[in-house]
């Protein structure tokens, strides 16, 4: 079983760099069953993929968040993490860790908690 726990800022000022922390359990974050992906869900509105990070540290990214995003890890402490740069209060969401994969034909998708961001002055 893998859990995932975000982390950081609740609340962060328009332009400022928004810095989420998800922190695994349960798998390695470079075993190659797993991506590691960052969804988020602003109010009232659907999940918005914004990017994952494969086992072997390549990042891809949703374009709608290509230029202001930037996934990376820290394997000797089995987090990854998010940075999203020139925030405005439309990056108000709750941000959650996922971690997806395929193994034995069998899909395995576990999600954290997600941690709400607040884009305000």
């Amino acid at each position: 079983q893998v859990q995932l726990q975000e982390s950081g800022p609740g609340l962060v000022k328009p332009s400022q760099t928004l810095s989420l922390t998800c922190t695994v359990s349960g798998a390695s974050i470079t075993t190659t069953i797993y991506a590691w992906h960052w969804i988020r869900q602003p109010p009232g509105k659907g999940l918005e993929w914004m990017g994952f990070m494969a086992y072997d540290g390549r990042t891809y990214y949703s374009p709608s968040f290509n230029t202001r995003t930037t996934i990376s890890r820290n394997s000797s402490k089995n987090q990854v993490s998010l940075q999203l740069k020139s925030v405005t209060p439309n990056d108000t969401a709750v941000y959650y860790c996922n971690a997806y994969g395929v193994f034995g034909h069998r899909p395995y998708d576990y999600w954290g908690q997600g941690t709400q961001v607040i884009v305000s002055s």
